[in-house]
């Protein structure tokens, strides 16, 4: 595929893709004739990986770590302390996603609370006339 594709299936933008692709984080696989960046299936699962760990508050060194531990994973021929710290670093990920995604539900909570009272606000502004 090419980076406007790929651009478009991970919701993100070609400026980003090719940002990724500059500090290393998704590179393409290939690269056509002319030069183009030509991406697979699997580079757009990286794509996504990364896409949902920014607005969590990841790092790229956080985000170059966990996409190494999931190679590491993937690899078959990857030792048994390998795979340990790959493991240890996947849980490291899923309690700070977790942490990101209470926070989140939080401010989410004050918006909802909000709008509920900016709506509110509005209602009995209409029904005494006041402006």
């Amino acid at each position: 595929m090419q980076i406007g594709q790929v651009a478009t299936r991970a919701q993100l933008s070609i400026r980003t893709v090719r940002h990724y692709d500059d500090v290393g984080l998704v590179t393409p696989s290939v690269r056509s004739a002319g030069g183009f960046r030509l991406y697979t299936e699997a580079d757009v699962d990286r794509l996504l990986v990364v896409r949902r760990m920014k607005p969590l508050g990841f790092t790229l060194a956080e985000m170059k770590n966990l996409l190494a531990a999931l190679d590491t994973l993937d690899d078959t021929k990857s030792s048994v302390s390998e795979r340990k710290t790959a493991v240890q670093c996947l849980r490291e990920c899923r309690a700070k996603t977790g942490e990101s995604a209470e926070r989140l539900r939080q401010q989410l909570a004050y918006a909802e609370e909000l709008a509920g009272l900016l709506a509110e606000r509005a209602e009995v502004s209409v029904r005494t006339g006041r402006r």
